[in-house]
Formats: structure tokens, sequence, C-alpha cells
């Protein structure tokens, strides 16, 4: 199956790793063209992210194994993206259906 995004949910502590190191770890994974982590919630201890990753053929598992490697937790992935080319979401308009 050829991943071509991902969606996650990650925390990592607030001290360590960095940004750019769990960017440096991410972005090291086979098949791993782009990383963007966006900082969602910050509190005493963690640092929630939101982190897309894009590329041809990313390994899921190695990718996993790199944001533990490096000290932060998976908590979920949101979105998966497979196939030849990237799809775009679209949102789902729902019509009303009282009369």
């Amino acid at each position: 199956m050829n991943v071509r995004r991902l969606q996650l949910d990650v925390d990592k502590a607030v001290q360590r790793p960095d940004l750019l190191e769990l960017a440096a770890a991410m972005e090291s994974v086979a098949g791993v063209e782009a990383v963007n982590i966006t900082v969602t919630d910050i509190d005493v201890e963690t640092v929630g992210t939101e982190v897309t990753v894009e590329g041809d053929g990313i390994d899921v598992q190695a990718l996993i194994r790199a944001i533990e490697r490096v000290g932060a937790a998976l908590h979920s992935i949101d979105e998966v993206v497979v196939g030849d080319r990237i799809v775009e979401r679209v949102a789902r308009v729902r019509g009303s259906t009282g009369g």
C-alpha cells in the first residue's frame, strides 16, 4: 500500500524532544518527503501537536518507531491517504430534511 499522507496526534514532553528533533526523526524515515508540526496545546508537562507527514511509500511502522525513539508519543492516526495521488478531504454537506 502506497501511503502518501498521515495526519497524527503526537504528544511530547515540554523540554525534550524539541520540535526540530522530532521533525528530523520523522523526516529520516523512508518515504517521508515533508513534515509539518503544529503545536495545538501546552500544559505544565506536555506539548500536544498535530503532525502532517507526506511522501511516497511512507514506512508507517518506521515512522511510529522514530517518534517513540526521540521520546514522543503517538496518540492517534487521524487521517490516512493512500494510492497513486493525494486526495484532498472534501467536507460533507448535509441538506435539511425538514419540511
